[in-house]
């Protein structure tokens, strides 16, 4: 009777709470959740169907916000859409960890990252062992659910306000309820499914077609990794390698270099390159390879995906056998493995409360807001139609504000990751994985913040009060937030407006050592890039593009870009140096402080008075009628 008692005052309850629409947080330990038995959680805990946070990914960065929010005192779900937690650590076989430091070798991320660094054991890791560090910490936060196989589905929408997620489970669906989400998916799905605006690759930048290469990780055994390190540290010593590099050589389970005989392999087709090796060796003796250059794939469509790792692994039944053939210590070389998933780049970029810059990124600069400080050279990937990548330059130290992890439009959402708030060439630095980790973990701590407040994210990032509140809480978790502000050297050159423009746009790049060859006489190629470049960016593309002959003097620089811009006026010009020289003075093109520069026909000029004169030009472009502008670009 007691029994049949308790029962029907539980029915009446749940029944109640049913007509009335009344909603309450459930506690890991309420007696309404169910017991799971299904293979999808992999610790003891209950799962409920409402939590204070969900984190949709399991990726390094998804792991970084759950734990977060878990040790925050949220009662805390994540999901993660595969067997295994790491993703691009595990899944994508990508074991190389691109530690934050100062250009002298300072660490600026500590934390949650700092955590897994220590127990997997440094820069290269076993794929086995992250998998296991990363379970462990899970399953250690007694606020913390996981489901594993648990595939986002679509949004939980009340109007712009996010309440939840539907995701795929078993072939069922199954929908979480929470008071914050937390977007850890590497393309931002959640937050694009639930309409927050968002740029795809370089559109900022007028380049939404362009496609960074992605990367499919593939290990080989057999190799004498001894006679490995012998013969790339010689080569180091001696500065055998293309271009004069020193990026070469090898430690302990890790190793760089064999560029030449990368960049030396002729592939079955152009939409495939294999450059300079990163490989890290592994615990049974199989070294990982990061070399492989794959070209057209949509990250945004499975199929495409799929068909990337088809003709990757196409590729390597012919990419072994020269690898054995050409490359010291891979004579008994053998595949061994290939990564479940692609190591992709870029896809979405989030539009956030703030988008960081690249200028943001290479001025050193802190941000009001700042949750995380990191730094790593920008590095932005071959495409299609270039044979190499390019290194933007290298950061000393930057902060990420709150404000880029917050999307605009959708409302009870944080973003986190390589799709959150970055411009495109920004982003360069952020497809690698510590600084989403970094983020990730603040964002974990802001959605505790928030609650207690009874904020929204984008509430929390604007109310200056409970920011100090969040950053003193951070520092007390052991996140660095000691931002040293460092002025660059090129910042007090004349011609840095002008250098400004044109590396947001793409066509500068400083390398490691943060040298744009201002003092250098103009390359013919660098040049032709920078005036077809900014036509292109302008929307006017040439056809044909414009052409010079060997490294161009005054004259042919001023005739080309004068010719050039009659053309976008509809005007003729005769073929003579000073009327060029007027008309783009008339324009403004050619400035006062410019024109002793570009006065005597047969110098060549140099780099610096050349990236002005083409700023000038690209801004003088922007009031033509018809003319592109761009989102990136100040």
């Amino acid at each position: 009777m007691k029994k049949r008692l308790t029962s029907a005052l539980a029915f009446l309850l749940m029944t109640s709470l049913l007509v009335t629409g009344c909603s309450f947080s459930w506690s890991l330990g309420n007696s309404g959740d169910q017991e799971s038995s299904a293979p999808g959680v992999t610790n003891a805990k209950k799962v409920a169907s409402n939590y204070d946070v969900i984190v949709v990914g399991g990726d390094p960065e998804g792991i970084s916000a759950a734990v977060s929010a878990a040790r925050n005192g949220q009662k805390t779900l994540l999901l993660c859409a595969s067997d295994r937690l790491g993703g691009l650590y595990t899944d994508g076989e990508l074991n190389f960890i691109d530690v934050p430091e100062t250009r002298g070798g300072k660490q600026l991320v500590y934390g949650i990252y700092d955590e897994f660094f220590k127990a997997v054991g440094g820069s290269g890791f076993d794929l086995e062992k992250a998998h296991q560090t990363f379970l462990d910490m899970v399953q250690a936060e007694e606020n913390l659910t996981l489901r594993m196989n648990s595939q986002f589905d679509k949004p939980l929408m009340d109007g712009d306000i996010l309440r939840g997620v539907t995701v795929k489970e078993d072939g069922k669906d199954k929908t979480y309820r929470g008071d914050v989400i937390i977007d850890a998916t590497t393309d931002a799905d959640v937050a694009a499914a639930a309409g927050a605006p968002y740029t795809y690759a370089g559109e900022d930048i007028g380049e939404k077609d362009r496609a960074m290469g992605v990367t499919l990780v593939f290990g080989l055994k057999g190799l004498n990794w001894d006679k490995i390190v012998r013969h790339l540290n010689v080569q180091r010593a001696k500065g055998e390698v293309t271009g004069g590099s020193t990026d070469m050589g090898a430690k302990d389970n890790l190793a760089w270099g064999y560029l030449r005989e990368g960049y030396d392999y002729k592939p079955s087709n152009d939409a495939i390159r294999l450059r300079g090796f990163n490989m890290s060796r592994q615990e049974n003796g199989t070294v990982l390879f990061n070399a492989l250059i794959i070209f057209d794939v949509n990250p945004l469509d499975p199929k495409s995906r799929a068909d990337g790792i088809a003709r990757g692994k196409k590729e390597l039944e012919r990419i072994v056998p020269y690898l054995k053939k050409t490359c010291v210590g891979f004579e008994k070389a053998e595949l061994a493995t290939t990564a479940k998933e692609l190591y992709v780049r870029e896809s979405r970029h989030i539009d956030c409360e703030y988008m960081l810059t690249v200028d943001d990124v290479l001025e050193n600069r802190s941000q009001p807001d700042m949750i995380a400080v990191t730094s790593y050279p920008v590095d932005v990937q071959p495409t299609k139609t270039q044979s190499f990548g390019m290194v933007v330059g290298f950061p000393d130290q930057y902060g990420i504000g709150l404000k880029s992890l917050v999307p605009k439009k959708v409302d009870h959402l944080f973003v986190v990751g390589r799709s959150a708030g970055f411009r495109s060439m920004a982003a360069g630095i952020h497809n690698s994985v510590p600084p989403g980790m970094a983020g990730a973990a603040a964002a974990g701590a802001a959605a505790a913040l928030a609650r207690e407040k009874k904020l929204t994210p984008r509430e929390l990032c604007y109310s200056e009060a409970d920011i100090k509140t969040l950053q003193e809480r951070l520092t007390d978790q052991g996140v660095n937030l000691n931002h040293q502000q460092t002025k660059e050297a090129v910042m007090d050159n004349w011609a840095y407006p002008g250098l400004k423009t044109l590396r947001s746009l793409g066509f500068l790049g400083g390398g490691y050592d943060n040298n744009y060859e201002l003092d250098e006489p103009l390359s013919k190629n660098r040049y032709q890039n920078m005036l077809n470049g900014s036509l292109r960016k302008l929307g006017f593309p040439p056809e044909p593009a414009i052409q010079v002959n060997d490294d161009p003097p005054v004259r042919q620089v001023i005739g080309t870009m004068a010719r050039a811009a009659a053309q976008l006026e509809g005007v003729s010009l005769p073929d003579d140096f000073d009327t060029y020289r007027g008309y783009l003075s008339q324009k403004g093109i050619l400035t006062e402080d410019l024109a002793p520069y570009f006065s005597e026909a047969e110098k060549r000029p140099n780099g610096a008075e050349t990236i002005q004169l083409v700023a000038n030009f690209y801004h003088w472009g922007l009031k033509i009628p018809g003319a592109r502008q761009l989102s990136a670009v100040d």
